[in-house]
Order: C-alpha cells, then sequence, then structure tokens
C-alpha cells in the first residue's frame, strides 16, 4: 500500500505543477489584457526617469562660496553693470573760442576777410596789394587806435604745431586745436610760446608787431581760421564768440 501510495503522489505532483504554471500565466494574461496597464506602466517609468534626470543635475550645481564673494566685494572687485538708465552721464562742455585779443572794443578791424559771397565793395576792401599784385585777404587785421602794441591771445586751448620767421608775413605762431582747427597768427613781436607747447584758451602767446606784406596797417595782428593744417582759410566771425 505504501509503494501505490507513492507512485499516486508522484503521478499527481507534476499535474500540480503544471496547474500551477498554466494558472499564473492565465494570471498575466489576464493582467496585461487591461487597458489600463500600459499607460500606467509608461507613466510610472517617465516618473522614474525624469527623477534620476532631477537628482543628476542637483548633483552637478556647486553651491557658490559666501566668503569668496565678501572677498571680492570687500577688494573691490565686484564691478556693476552702470549701463542705461543708472549709468551717470558726463557733460562735458565743449570750449568755445573767444577773439585772439583781450579787449575787443579796444581795437579796429582794419582788414576784413575776403567773403566771395559779399558784396563787390567789400570784397574789394578785403584786397591786398603786394607789389603789383593783388589778392584776397583769408584773415582779419586788428590794430589799436593810437597804433600802439598789444597782447595777442589764443583763441582756444590747443598745441603750438609752428612758430617762424617770415620775411614776408613776419613772426607766425601756429596752434592746432582739438575740434581740428587751426589758428595761425602773423605779424608777430616779442613770441612767448615755443612749438610743440600746449597753450590754454586766453594765454599770451605774443604782442602785436609788424609786417613786409602788410606793412600799410602798421602795428597789428593778422589772424586766420584753417580747416586743418594747410587747409582752406575760413571766415573767423563764424567761430568767434561775443568776446
Amino acid at each position: 500500500m505504501s509503494e501505490q501510495k507513492r507512485d499516486l503522489v508522484q503521478e499527481e505532483a507534476p499535474k500540480s505543477t503544471e496547474g500551477a504554471q498554466s494558472g499564473t500565466s492565465s494570471s498575466w494574461k489576464r493582467l496585461l489584457a487591461k487597458k489600463w496597464v500600459f499607460p500606467a506602466t509608461y507613466m510610472a517609468a517617465a516618473a522614474i526617469i525624469l527623477t534620476l534626470m532631477w537628482w543628476y543635475q542637483g548633483a552637478g550645481i556647486t553651491k557658490p562660496d559666501k566668503n569668496v564673494s565678501l572677498d571680492a566685494a570687500k577688494s573691490g572687485t565686484v564691478t556693476e553693470n552702470v549701463s542705461g538708465t543708472d549709468a551717470v552721464a558726463t557733460n562735458a562742455k565743449q570750449e568755445t573760442m573767444q577773439w585772439p585779443v583781450k579787449e575787443r572794443s579796444e581795437l579796429d578791424v582794419v582788414l576784413p576777410f575776403f567773403d566771395n559771397k559779399a558784396s563787390n565793395e567789400v570784397r574789394q576792401a578785403a584786397m591786398v596789394e603786394y607789389g603789383d599784385t593783388f589778392t584776397p585777404h583769408m584773415g582779419m587785421d586788428f590794430a589799436r587806435h593810437d597804433n600802439q602794441a598789444f597782447d595777442v591771445l589764443a583763441v582756444m586751448s590747443g598745441k603750438v604745431t609752428a612758430v617762424q620767421k617770415d620775411p614776408v608775413v613776419g613772426n607766425l605762431v601756429e596752434i592746432t586745436h582739438s575740434n581740428g582747427l587751426v589758428s595761425v597768427y602773423q605779424s608777430l613781436a616779442e613770441v612767448k610760446v615755443a612749438k610743440d607747447a600746449e597753450v590754454k584758451k586766453g594765454d599770451v602767446i605774443a604782442k602785436a608787431g609788424r609786417n613786409e606784406l602788410e606793412k600799410d596797417q602798421g602795428t597789428h595782428l593778422h589772424f586766420e581760421l584753417r580747416q586743418g593744417q594747410g587747409g582752406p582759410a575760413v571766415n573767423p566771425e563764424q567761430y568767434l564768440g561775443d568776446h
């Protein structure tokens, strides 16, 4: 009887295992047949991937060193953006031009600038006779009523770019200014500046004297304004102030 029972148990065991396996497979098939299984699985997988990404990014971020920031602020190495409305505007006033003499009212313009747009009478008065030739006068000549010498002033700040002694126009000083204009002073005596010197507006650069070209004018200053060194002459009255 005992042998028969063992044989019966051995015959039933495989059947039980096969039945269990078959039952498990049927359960998975019934679970997978549900419509909500695949969406739920996809959402769970996506949540796990996002969590891993957030963790990875957070691990790579280093917090700023507060001590370093404070040290930089104390040492003055921290810079701030001051552009835009917070920027401090610099209103640098451009230098104006004054007359080349101290007291304009004490002097006469004995020879005006030749303006080709002026009337014939004005243009004839602005011609210079030298020998047998008449040439347009490209500057302004100043002289005192009593024919005495007077101080010649720099009309603007600049650099002395020429100091010469010419047999025709007399002693000459040329000053180049930051705006590109060049002021030229001729018929000078007692020149007080040297080439390459820096002068300021109103500095005395010489005394009025005489020259051969305009000897009929006596003691006077011949003053010109030019657009750059060797450039064309311009009417000084367009630039001179009310001084």
